[in-house]
């Protein structure tokens, strides 16, 4: 990839403002939050995001998993070569979450909501527990019509590789297989997240409308089984259900494809276990290689571990890990080194506050 990118990578989601800040116990029953809890806002949540911007010093990251993945991205790749999608109200809140994204160089076409306020995520931290209130608002609001806006649709066409999360899945679906009929069409890559486990579980209809153009998959243990549980997956008729996280990530390699020309890879992370990937095997033809829906090979890759006492906060590392991934194969790299790009990423994100990465910037050590 040249030194300054060419918008290469187009990443479509939800945005959000997380605002962050070390808590109380107090402000956590003000707001009627528990430790560890992550719900919807309420009317009565929704002083909180002043409280917190007001009152305690709150550090503003620009959120949202895939807009956290499509950073990560950017983090690895030379400037200019990640723009993301989603929508944003008409408010400071937006202003906010632009100088936000800004500072990680990523590149936003947001559609602008007259209606709704910004996404926000209230997080209350308290030692190690964190406490999160997330008020969706305008990032549920996404049209297509933003996407088919020629300047917008212009990208669309310009870019690589395309990033969709699942949490989109709940939005606005046209705008998802705009994208994946885009890829098909000019065989370029479709990546999608499964991102939670009630996207598979009550989502199952889009979901399953998505999976024909997924050339890579990406997901958690937990969304993984869920996708099992919900789809019903067994050994063979009648014989007892699959549990396990390889015979999962083979099946979703196996699944119907529509651009044949591409294999499939799923990809299944499990925290401190090892990550397990499964490619559906190539067939060679005079063409090239292609989907081979019989056969596919299963591999796991252990992750970079470091010390408890280096850990800050866990909460998107999934994210961080689809970035790194994401970036290593927009640049053509090996599936392996892609993985270890991913789990170097997240071990970044770990050490820091949020979904985040350290600055000055790192550079990529392969790992042994």
């Amino acid at each position: 990839m040249a030194a300054q990118g060419q918008f290469e990578v187009l990443c479509l989601e939800n945005p959000l403002l997380d605002i962050q800040a070390q808590g109380t116990q107090e402000l956590c029953e003000k707001y009627g939050l528990k430790p560890n809890d992550a719900i919807l806002a309420e009317e009565k949540h929704l002083g909180l995001y002043d409280d917190l911007l007001n009152n305690y010093e709150a550090k503003l990251v620009a959120g949202g998993s895939a807009q956290n993945t499509a950073r990560g991205a950017q983090y690895l790749l030379p400037q200019n070569s990640v723009v993301y999608i989603g929508c944003v109200g008409r408010d400071k809140y937006a202003d906010i979450l632009r100088d936000a994204v800004r500072e990680a160089e990523v590149r936003v076409e947001y559609r602008v909501d007259e209606e709704h306020p910004t996404g926000r995520c209230g997080v209350i931290i308290t030692g190690y527990d964190r406490s999160m209130c997330t008020d969706l608002a305008a990032a549920n609001h996404y049209k297509i019509e933003h996407l088919k806006q020629p300047e917008i649709w212009k990208l669309v066409e310009q870019a690589r590789f395309y990033y969709v999360g699942g949490y989109h899945l709940t939005v606005c679906v046209p705008a998802i297989m705009a994208l994946a009929e885009e890829a098909a069409a000019n065989d370029k890559p479709f990546m999608l997240s499964l991102s939670a486990p009630f996207i598979p579980q009550f989502f199952k209809e889009p979901l399953d409308q998505t999976a024909p153009y997924w050339d890579f998959v990406i997901g958690n243990g937990a969304e993984a089984l869920t996708y099992a549980e919900s789809h019903g997956l067994e050994a063979a008729p009648n014989e007892q259900k699959i549990k396990d996280i390889p015979s999962i990530a083979k099946h979703l390699a196996l699944l119907p494809k529509k651009n044949t020309a591409r294999p499939r890879v799923a990809i299944i992370t499990q925290g401190t276990q090892p990550t397990v990937v499964a490619v559906s095997s190539a067939t060679f033809t005079a063409t090239g290689t292609s989907h081979d829906e019989k056969n596919a090979t299963v591999k796991e890759f252990p992750i970079r571990l470091i010390d408890k006492s280096e850990i800050k906060d866990t909460n998107g590392a999934g994210d961080a890990c689809a970035g790194g991934i994401l970036a290593a194969i927009a640049q053509g790299k090996s599936l392996e080194t892609a993985i270890d790009m991913g789990h170097w990423l997240a071990s970044l994100s770990i050490r820091e506050l949020g979904p985040s990465y350290p600055f000055p910037k790192k550079t990529y050590q392969q790992g042994s």
